[in-house]
């Protein structure tokens, strides 16, 4: 969402017009989420999607009419027999997507819930209501006899690195992509400083226990150590466990985990609490460098937010989007 707020104020500051296409509600196994969203300009360029590129093309089309001075509206797409070859989602779902015109601001954002009316005479007019008024996922709802769009946002998810290394730097990078907050904790400065890890939003020098006292560990909040130093593991990993952070890792061979595991025990972990470990961290993607293995624990960890096992797709049976 970043992102995208960034190219729709690049264009509005230049005085173009703007029209924003977004997935507002999906069926079956659907190629995007609800909140995907598809920058469209008067000059006709594209950022982002809402399909992958099944739908955007016609998108495209409906938000140039929008742009020269049409209606917003709400449109869906799915997919039959005789629009195989044509304007259609080949992977058997379906979405609604509505297109509206933005002059001169963006919507508004923070925590709380963005209100599109979708329907009616006051179709594309936007509202935000604060964080509390509206909870559960982003969806389609009736308010006051209108059909709403309410597109629920807060902080985003949060990736803790302990252990100022390259890696840590590849996770980071990769995370920032995905939108996340990013933070490295490490005790040493030399390490820590922004020649060395250019990407991670906060750099916190400060020992693991006491930096991750400071950051708010929620149920949003993956931790990853990289260090392979008793003084600095077990502290950070005692921490981390004790807090609600919805996966905690480590790197390191085998044996390393189990000593690892020895000395947590004696910490006074429990072992209830080892089972929520996840050592060695990252799925077997036969990573070698520092940037194939953030790879390697990005992927669980998004895995294990998902809910998902992380195997190949190929193996599964069932659907493959996590919305399904």
């Amino acid at each position: 969402m970043r992102e995208v707020r960034e190219q729709i104020a690049r264009r509005l500051a230049r005085g173009e017009r703007v029209a924003l296409a977004t997935v507002v509600e999906t069926r079956r196994s659907a190629p995007r989420p609800v909140g995907a969203k598809l920058v469209v300009s008067e000059s006709g360029e594209l950022y982002g999607s809402v399909s992958g590129g099944c739908v955007e093309s016609d998108v495209a089309e409906q938000a140039a009419e929008v742009l020269a001075g049409g209606e917003p509206r709400l449109l869906t797409y799915g997919i039959t027999d005789d629009q195989a070859w044509g304007i259609g989602l080949p992977c058997g779902g379906e979405i609604d997507v509505f297109v509206q015109r933005l002059d001169h601001e963006l919507p508004p954002t923070g925590d709380g819930a963005l209100l599109t009316v979708l329907e009616g005479a006051r179709a594309g007019e936007q509202s935000f209501v604060e964080d509390g008024a509206l909870e559960g996922p982003s969806r389609v709802l009736e308010l006051d006899g209108e059909k709403v769009f309410a597109e629920v946002t807060g902080p985003p998810p949060q990736l803790v690195v302990v252990g100022a290394t390259d890696t840590a730097e590849e996770l980071c990078r990769a995370a920032g992509v995905l939108g996340w907050r990013t933070v490295v904790v490490d005790p040493r400065p030399g390490l820590v400083t922004r020649e060395r890890l250019p990407s991670p939003d906060e750099l916190l020098v400060s020992w693991p226990d006491e930096g991750l006292d400071k950051l708010e560990l929620g149920s949003d909040t993956a931790v990853v150590v990289l260090t392979h130093e008793e003084r600095l593991d077990v502290p950070a990993l005692t921490t981390a466990l004790a807090g609600e952070a919805f996966y905690v890792g480590a790197i390191g061979s085998r044996r390393t985990q189990g000593k690892r595991r020895e000395r947590l025990l004696e910490a006074g972990v429990t072992e209830e609490s080892l089972e929520r470990l996840a050592g060695p961290a990252g799925l077997d993607l036969g990573a070698d460098s520092p940037a194939e293995t953030a790879v390697s624990i990005l992927a669980e960890v998004l895995a294990v937010r998902a809910g998902r096992s992380g195997g190949r797709l190929v193996e599964r049976s069932g659907p493959i989007h996590t919305a399904a």
